[in-house]
């Protein structure tokens, strides 16, 4: 997809702006704090996986996962921090931080507050990993999630709702990485003039995810001052109207599981005028290429890494030998340890094949509705207290939510149910919509899945829901618990698998 019409004319005048570089190839003794280990982060030639490829150029990783707190977001954070302090917008033993993320811009500035002594607020959907959650809140942030699905302009998304928290808590600062210039800035001061000194000004092709966009647009601002033959290619995700014209319809936004790229709006420091290409991503190739990066080039990064590798296979199809291209790592493993590093969560989403196992009678046995659990199910509209009281009627696992059309809009249990009382996230005086889990794991019978499929989902989670498709509409079935499972096994198996001798 070619660069079309971009949003340049709003767009900052980064090179006029006071800048702040820092010495390149740096190898201090010590260090005052971690703050000052930000950047500097190596570019690491890559071997097998561009020759598996078939590539003829170099292929060079710049290993942002290798800041201090874990991403390129530490770059952002620290000159967003620094700026406003300087500015007087953040003072200390006073200010609140508040901040909407995906997670890392998150870290980066919690990291931040706990050395200079701020208390930090982050606001970040339901759909980023629990790993970064852990993370922010033993850098001592408080955390605010919110629901995967809303639009950013809904009053629940984590975008409205640090505006909002923003003009309740006194004191607070919304430094807003979406529409702050310090975002592009720190890249084109810094990452752009480390990929130059070691390119030695001299780079045909830089490969970069766009999220906020403050790493794309900064870098690229900088690199086509200095190497103006440079292409620049941005990965965007399918899902995300990031890389799209103008004109976007509501049905271009879906959900998709690489975090950290993608938006569902036009952040101000986007600057499409100088993005040459763009490449769109789908989950599995990413997610794939994150794990070869991993088992391959002993890369420890995360998911959008493997989506701008994978981006920069296609891309760097059109240069020759001799010719070099840069691509961004932008986040490290550890974010992602219960997600696309677990296999079962892989298989769970048909990312990898599920392993081949014909000593257990019961493994390629494909599952029969005569195993499922029947549920009960409830109205959206229904009360907490309704719901609750028909969960300890039936003994069910959970309850299924379904919509006018009878279709499965999400579950109910009631460990979901406490986690959110306990988080104060919602109130039994709220709509049941608060409730609803609307990420679980499921099957649907129509496409034959195994037993083993069904036991490697339960390796992850306490329940399996098991769905069929009627005129377009997903219905529920009932469920499956390792109970419900181990009962099958035991009293229908040939008594010649693991049997207990007295």
């Amino acid at each position: 997809m070619e660069n079309g019409t971009g949003n340049s004319t709003n767009y900052f005048n980064l090179k006029e702006l006071n800048h702040a570089t820092h010495a390149l190839d740096r190898n201090q003794k010590t260090y005052s704090n971690v703050l000052q280990c930000i950047g500097n982060t190596p570019l690491v030639k890559l071997s097998k996986i561009p020759k598996e490829e078939g590539l003829e150029c170099d292929i060079y990783a710049k290993c942002e996962f290798l800041n201090p707190g874990g991403s390129v977001k530490d770059r952002i954070a620290y000159r967003m921090f620094l700026e406003a302090e300087k500015k007087g917008i953040l003072v200390p033993g006073k200010s609140v931080i508040i901040e909407p993320t995906s997670g890392n811009t998150g870290i980066g500035l919690a990291l931040a507050a706990a050395v200079r002594g701020y208390r930090c607020i982050i606001v970040l959907p339901e759909k980023m990993s629990d790993e970064k959650v852990n993370t922010l809140k033993a850098l001592g942030a408080e955390i605010i999630r919110t629901p995967t699905e809303a639009p950013t302009m809904s009053p629940e998304s984590n975008v409205m709702v640090a505006k909002r928290l923003s003009k309740e808590i006194p004191n607070a600062v919304l430094l807003d990485q979406y529409n702050n210039v310090c975002n592009p800035l720190a890249h084109y001061d810094t990452t752009a003039e480390e990929i130059l000194w070691s390119m030695d000004d001299d780079v045909d092709m830089v490969v970069i995810g766009a999220g906020t966009c403050g790493t794309i647009s900064g870098v690229a601002h900088k690199i086509k001052e200095r190497c103006p033959k440079c292409v620049v290619v941005g990965v965007d995700p399918y899902g995300s109207i990031l890389a799209q014209p103008e004109e976007i319809n509501e049905s271009d936004v879906q959900m998709y599981e690489v975090e950290g790229v993608g938006y569902d709006f036009l952040p101000k420091v986007l600057d499409r005028s100088v993005i040459d290409k763009w490449i769109k991503t789908e989950d599995s190739t990413s997610l794939q290429m994150s794990r070869r990066l991993i088992k391959e080039e002993g890369l420890l990064c995360g998911g959008s890494s493997g989506a701008a590798m994978w981006g920069a296979m296609q891309a760097a199809k059109s240069l020759k030998a001799g010719q070099r291209c840069v691509v961004i790592l932008p986040d490290n493993i550890r974010n992602y340890m219960t997600k696309f590093i677990s296999d079962q969560w892989m298989e769970a989403r048909h990312f990898k094949p599920l392993p081949v196992n014909d000593k257990i009678w019961w493994w390629n046995k494909q599952l029969s509705e005569d195993i499922i659990k029947p549920c009960s199910s409830i109205s959206p509209d229904c009360t907490v207290a309704k719901a609750l009281a028909l969960l300890h009627k039936t003994g069910d696992t959970l309850l299924a939510v379904l919509n006018d059309q009878k279709s499965i809009k999400g579950v109910f249990t009631t460990d979901n149910a406490r986690q959110r009382l306990a988080n104060l996230s919602a109130s039994t005086g709220e709509s049941l919509d608060k409730f609803i889990v609307k990420k679980y794991y499921k099957v649907n019978i129509d496409n034959k899945p195994t037993l083993g499929e069904v036991s490697r989902i339960l390796d992850i989670s306490p329940y399996v829901v098991v769905v069929k498709t009627e005129e377009y509409i997903e219905k529920p079935l009932g469920t499956i618990t390792s109970e419900d499972l181990m009962h099958y096994i035991t009293t229908n198996g040939n008594h010649m698998n693991g049997n207990c001798k007295a």
